[in-house]
């Protein structure tokens, strides 16, 4: 019988191996770079084929409201292989099947976004550009969609992954990017009106070596934005209002997901800030997201968390957040964090074609805010 090799010695992976015990592995994720604890893993199995692994966490809390994630292909396509109870699950490897991929949730690297742009190459409301390099000398990307050829009437940004592990969330800009360049309305209008600004990978170093993100030391990147930025990607997207926005945004959006399982972990909501008449302008937004959703995944006005409630009470003295920057630009309408679940989303299951329907629903909202 072959020996089972267990490792993430690939882009994205993350594992610590405790034991192999005949088919029995027991591993738990990789805390590297942050003091506290979180969720995110992602490893493969090799030399297992014909045999029924039990994987089992040692140590905290590592599986989600749908269980693993698996992928027969590299990471290519995956699938949730169902809801657990405790902290470990059983699967089958098929006798033919010489690696088996599983991971916390479904991800998203670089690779993936070389994958969805490479048919969109050329498309005249879409450009591809490079806001900074990243500690680590990679490539950070910056796309331009919608109205590139004039100044256009608005400016929006969209920024994901400030949180590396968070990968949900990069499917739902795909959806943005279809829906802005599909060829029936509203894309028509947003290309002729609107120029996105949206960065895919703000922590580019840790989406493809495999970090949490959350919290890392000394601050994680949706803290760096006060003083001088730590962070090239953070330096380069403050920098980009002022350089290549004319100087304004009329709304901006960070895509997030939010813990593992739970309440306020398993819906779609708006994160509130201090001001005011910007809490006003998101539920406004937010109620024509409710009205004009098509796809799969609910939203409601009433899930959003205004600011001050539970954990919702603004970043630690000292550090200042994506959309805690973003509300004090000049001219701002609407500036939020969008938490978006890894799994499950009020019994909908989160998958990658699910995702980018949210995107869809986000661009068309707005659409509809803008022309009111």
């Amino acid at each position: 019988m072959n020996k089972i090799i267990v490792d993430s010695n690939f882009l994205g992976g993350n594992i610590l191996l405790d034991s192999i015990e005949d088919n029995l592995i027991k591993v738990h994720q990789d805390l590297r770079d942050t003091d506290i604890d979180w969720f995110y893993w992602y490893f493969r199995v090799l030399g297992a084929a014909g045999r029924n692994l039990e994987i089992q966490f040692t140590e905290s809390q590592a599986l989600g409201g749908h269980g693993p994630a698996v992928s027969l292909d590299g990471g290519l396509t995956w699938r949730w292989l169902g809801a657990v109870q405790n902290q470990c699950f059983t699967y089958f490897v098929p006798p033919d099947q010489a690696e088996v991929r599983f991971s916390f949730g479904m991800p998203y690297l670089q690779s993936n976004l070389d994958q969805f742009l490479k048919p969109l190459i050329g498309h005249p409301a879409l450009r591809e550009d490079v806001l900074c390099l990243s500690r680590k000398g990679r490539p950070v990307e910056l796309l331009n969609v919608g109205c590139l050829e004039k100044q256009a009437d608005f400016h929006i940004l969209l920024t994901c992954r400030h949180h590396c592990c968070e990968m949900m969330a990069s499917y739902s800009l795909e959806g943005v990017i279809q829906k802005v360049l599909d060829e029936t309305e509203p894309g028509g209008w947003l290309r002729q009106h609107v120029t996105f600004w949206l960065v895919p990978f703000m922590d580019k170093d840790g989406v493809e070596d495999g970090d949490q993100g959350k919290n890392r030391r000394p601050w994680d990147h949706n803290r760096d934005y006060v003083g001088e930025s730590i962070y090239p990607e953070v330096a380069a997207v403050r920098n980009l209002v002022s350089d290549r926005c004319g100087g304004r945004l009329d709304m901006a959006f960070d895509l997030h997901c939010p813990w593992i399982k739970g309440f306020l972990n398993e819906f779609i909501y708006f994160v509130g800030g201090q001001k005011n008449e910007l809490w006003q302008e998101t539920n406004a937004f937010s109620n024509i997201l409710a009205a004009n959703r098509r796809g799969p995944i609910p939203f409601f006005l009433e899930n959003n968390l205004p600011f001050g409630f539970d954990w919702n009470t603004g970043s630690e003295p000292g550090r200042k957040s994506f959309s805690e920057w973003a509300s004090e630009l000049p001219g701002i309408k609407v500036a939020n964090c969008i938490e978006f679940p890894y799994a499950n989303a009020l019994g909908v299951e989160v998958n990658p074609k699910s995702a980018r329907a949210f995107g869809a629903d986000l661009a068309e909202a707005i659409y509809r805010y803008l022309r009111t």
